[in-house]
């Protein structure tokens, strides 16, 4: 019975901390969008700024769901603390980028830092991998979702010199 209360217990806190980041990061989001991101020439493709909140939230919670994954098979195993560490690591890169790109509106450094959150990203599915296939998995979406932002940031930088 405890053993269940305790997953239970991992599962909502993983998602728990992963849409605690998106709220940090929309923190600097959310006052930027109707004014500076507004008047921004922006690259084709660039969907509607209303759809990004749910992609994010769907995002964050199939991130969620792979952190409880590899949670859930134990913190004692070193591929475990490995894999949850690297995890921490891009999620405070993925708050970063919000606070560079929205925060200080400088797309150049934000085009840089979400470089450095792709190769996170790409180490913690690695990382995952080794411990929960379905954890890797999970993250595929969000890779290629920082992917189309990694070109909608350099499209941003490039038109609005």
């Amino acid at each position: 019975m405890a053993s269940a209360f305790i997953r239970v217990t991992q599962f909502f806190a993983a998602i728990a901390v992963c849409l605690l980041a998106g709220l940090v990061g929309s923190a600097f989001t959310t006052p930027a969008i109707p004014t500076w991101y507004t008047a921004l020439a922006k690259p084709a493709l660039t969907p509607p700024a209303w759809l990004f909140g749910p992609v994010w939230t769907v995002l964050f919670i199939l991130m969620g769901i792979a952190l409880y994954l590899v949670w859930s098979k134990g913190w004692g195993q070193k591929n475990v603390q490995v894999a949850m560490t690297i995890f921490a690591v891009q999620l405070v890169l993925n708050i970063l980028w919000s606070y560079l790109f929205f925060g200080l509106q400088a797309p150049f450094f934000a085009l840089i830092e979400i470089i450095l959150l792709w190769v996170a990203i790409l180490m913690t599915i690695g990382a995952f991998y080794r411990v929960s296939i379905p954890a890797a998995a999970l993250l595929v979406p969000y890779l290629l979702w920082v992917t189309f932002a990694a070109y909608l940031t350099y499209g941003i930088y490039a038109l609005n010199p």
